[in-house]
């Protein structure tokens, strides 16, 4: 197959091909490492639920993308985890807000589970029977995530900075929006997000790019095929506040908090605008930090306190969270920390340690097998490549990071969200601005 195919190498020695069918296939072949690792990624997320498919439009309830991936492991012979024991490969996958992702890790018989991989992403099966039987698995699983404080502050506030966005919805959805499920929904959401073109194939260790194109053949993902049918339609978003503030009780230690800031969105592949975000945060409250150092040498938070750029198509957001005894002082002095550093400028030491420390995970990630291939798909996902990434990191300035500064983190786009202990004198849990 690979005769007729020329691959593209990158500066990080990763080869891309592109097949007849449009699947993106990236491998990283690594000679004297013993696993390989394989994953394949569509750009098919839980807040994909409005879009228009043929003349048809249609409307999802939350959680089908996450719902899906769960049933995409059975078929009409069984289990594809069965298949993957039987082959010695560890298989798993997940679901994020833009993608959804399938892998597994083998030392051998990686062209039988590579067979299996793929098999299983192009060939669904769903019945009444199987769609209703996960029902109760996927209830639990949202239930586990309704009581991680964790996952609970990233709900909330995106709940709060967005007035229509699907970002508002957990990504397994509710027990009441899964039980609207149906195999049509799933085959319609395959139909839509799975043909060949929206999928990205990254391998990485010890195989090479002939054995990951043979087993694309095998698949039949050699030959021509439809593009995606789906047109995704988006609700207009406001730069407003749906609501600045929300404090809710669980079952926690001690008080947990989250501050966020709702950005302009960024436009579809642009990676450097969010990897400036990303060296900002690290220079406002990254461990190098000035105000991380405080904070901790002080006892106001634990070493989990940190910010986050959360970005997908048509949101972008700053997220700030940990815990704390006084959540209100640690958030006076991230305030007043911008502020500062929006006046004077970021330190430019401590931006190019940033600077280098990302540059450092990149690299890092190309000598593991594992993050070697998430890494291909995620950039892929957004049309970029390792080596483009890498370069496009060594040409942020410390001017760059000035001019942003200006723009984000403006209090007046702020909303925050609090989660005290169960029986804590505190308002009820209700309580909003």
């Amino acid at each position: 197959m690979s005769d007729h195919l020329r691959a593209i190498l990158d500066c990080a020695g990763n080869e891309r091909y592109v097949l007849p069918s449009g699947l993106t296939v990236l491998v990283r072949p690594m000679p004297g490492y013993a696993a390989a690792h394989a994953i394949v990624a569509a750009r098919f997320g839980s807040i994909d639920l409005h879009f228009r498919l043929g003349e048809e439009e249609l409307t999802l309830p939350a959680g089908v993308a996450h719902y899906l991936e769960h049933k995409m492991f059975e078929d009409q012979e069984g289990d594809a985890f069965a298949k993957f024991a039987r082959t010695g490969a560890n298989a798993n996958a997940f679901t994020s807000f833009d993608r959804t992702c399938y892998y597994f890790t083998a030392t051998n018989a990686v062209d039988e589970s590579l067979d299996v991989l793929l098999e299983m992403v192009t060939h669904p099966y769903f019945t009444d029977e199987t769609v209703a039987k996960e029902q109760g698995i996927i209830a639990q699983e949202i239930k586990m995530y309704e009581d991680s404080p964790d996952w609970r502050l990233i709900t909330e506030l995106c709940q709060c900075l967005y007035h229509a966005h699907p970002i508002r919805s957990d990504i397994a959805g509710s027990c009441e929006s899964i039980a609207q499920i149906t195999p049509e929904m799933l085959y319609d959401c395959c139909k839509a997000f799975y043909a060949p073109s929206n999928l990205v194939l990254a391998a990485a260790g010890n195989i090479t790019s002939q054995r990951v194109l043979d087993a694309c053949a095998r698949a039949g993902l050699d030959k021509p095929a439809a593009a995606p049918a789906a047109r995704r339609l988006c609700a207009e978003e406001l730069m407003t506040l749906a609501r600045t503030q929300k404090t809710l009780r669980m079952a926690v230690a001690k008080p947990c908090f989250g501050i966020g800031f709702k950005e302009a969105p960024l436009a579809p592949g642009d990676g450097r605008t969010e990897a400036l975000y990303d060296l900002i945060l690290c220079c406002v409250s990254g461990g190098m930090s000035r105000l991380y150092r405080r904070l901790y040498d002080e006892g106001l938070v634990n070493p989990g306190f940190g910010g986050e750029v959360l970005r997908v198509d048509g949101c972008c957001c700053i997220l700030f969270t940990g815990e704390s005894d006084t959540p209100d002082t640690v958030e006076q002095m991230l305030l007043e920390e911008i502020e500062r550093i929006r006046a004077d400028g970021v330190d430019r030491e401590i931006f190019t340690l940033c600077k280098n420390e990302k540059y450092g995970q990149l690299v890092e990630n190309l000598e593991n097998v594992e993050d070697s291939a998430s890494q291909m798909a995620d950039f892929a996902l957004m049309g970029q490549t390792v080596a483009q990434q890498i370069e496009m990191l060594a040409g942020l300035t410390p001017e760059d990071a000035d001019a942003a500064l200006q723009e984000i983190l403006q209090p007046g786009r702020m909303a925050r969200v609090r989660i005290l202990p169960d029986g804590s004198a505190a308002p009820d849990q209700d309580e909003t601005d």
